[in-house]
């Protein structure tokens, strides 16, 4: 079905996800740890800029360890869980192996650091140190500060499997992006906001490089981008080696991303598509042109991908060693 209608079912399920959206955001409270943890933002706000100063890789690093968190079983830290002898854990599903160390040291740390406080100590859930930390690294980077609702509980559950078909693919077209951002409640607005979060982050030769030397070169690539991708990345590299997204502005978070776009450098096919399909380049084009409506729109898409899957009740605990479950 092209993009044009959606059907009775595909509408049903939208509703079913806006009423779960909606009831996780009444759950959900900015000033939830005021009682228990009155400085915990700051807190962690302070470890996380420790790390950013040592290691500037920990902004997209821990951008994406959220994304990939929320899109699996919803936004519970489940993804910082380390595998054991008896369960293979998110993070090692094959998808996931790219995810670089440093997004989950800055999580390690904030917690170390708000467990060091007496009254904070077993208080604040991983998942809420994860949502918290990715938006500091983002403001940090010169993006948005933004208000973090608080109150999820850590996943009690973490298992490889569960991964699969969960996150985008980076030959994804349109379609199927705003599908799969649908199925988590979000729109083909906030994908295209979200998907801005590449302007701070790095990316594989394997997962790009099928678009310079395939049999049938990327027409949508810059010509000269190309080339340089095949500096970067020559025949028999190690497909682990990872280059920079942004190639004007890779520290920056801004709307850099979408002028990118605009020139024919976004690195992965799933970018470059958002400008290259008539129905998403328009907004490309604003956001483009206005860092502040690209900012309203990402701090109100990141906020409504903090909901999903919110763990609450029995649903959940407060786990004291984030790679441990229980």
């Amino acid at each position: 079905m092209g993009a044009g209608g959606v059907s009775p079912t595909a509408a049903a399920a939208l509703l079913v996800l806006a009423a779960c959206a909606t009831a996780c955001a009444a759950q959900l409270q900015r000033d939830y740890y005021a009682d228990v943890c009155p400085g915990v933002e700051d807190i962690v706000r302070g470890a996380v800029a420790t790390k950013f100063q040592e290691t500037p890789v920990t902004v997209g690093a821990t951008v994406r360890l959220f994304f990939h968190d929320c899109f699996v079983e919803g936004c519970d830290a489940s993804v910082v869980v380390a595998s054991t002898e008896g369960n293979t854990a998110e993070k090692d599903n094959p998808v996931n192996l790219s995810l670089a160390g440093d997004g989950f040291d800055t999580v390690i740390r904030a917690k170390a650091a708000v467990d060091a406080v007496p009254e904070c100590r077993n208080r604040v859930s991983c998942a809420d140190i994860l949502a918290m930390a990715t938006r500091d690294v983002i403001a940090l980077a010169g993006g948005p500060s933004y208000a973090v609702e608080l109150g999820r509980l850590d996943g009690l559950s973490s298992t490889a499997s569960s991964v699969d078909g969960k996150l985008p693919a980076p030959s994804s077209d349109l379609d199927q992006l705003t599908t799969l951002f649908a199925a988590n409640g979000l729109s083909q607005t906030d994908m295209i906001a979200l998907s801005a979060g590449h302007t701070v982050g790095f990316a594989h030769c394997s997962t790009f490089m099928g678009r310079v030397l395939g049999p049938t070169p990327d027409a949508t690539l810059n010509a000269s981008f190309a080339a340089q991708l095949q500096e970067w990345c020559p025949p028999g590299v190690d497909p682990r080696m990872a280059v920079t997204m942004d190639v004007v502005t890779p520290r920056a978070f801004d709307n850099q991303y979408f002028k990118n776009l605009q020139d024919g450098l976004g690195m992965l096919a799933s970018d470059q598509v958002l400008y290259s399909d008539p129905r998403s380049r328009p907004t490309v084009d604003a956001w483009a042109e206005s860092s502040d409506a690209f900012n309203e729109a990402f701090v109100e898409a990141i906020t409504k991908m903090g909901r999903i899957g919110v763990k609450t009740g029995d649903q959940g605990n407060i786990r004291c060693d984030c790679a441990v479950l229980g």
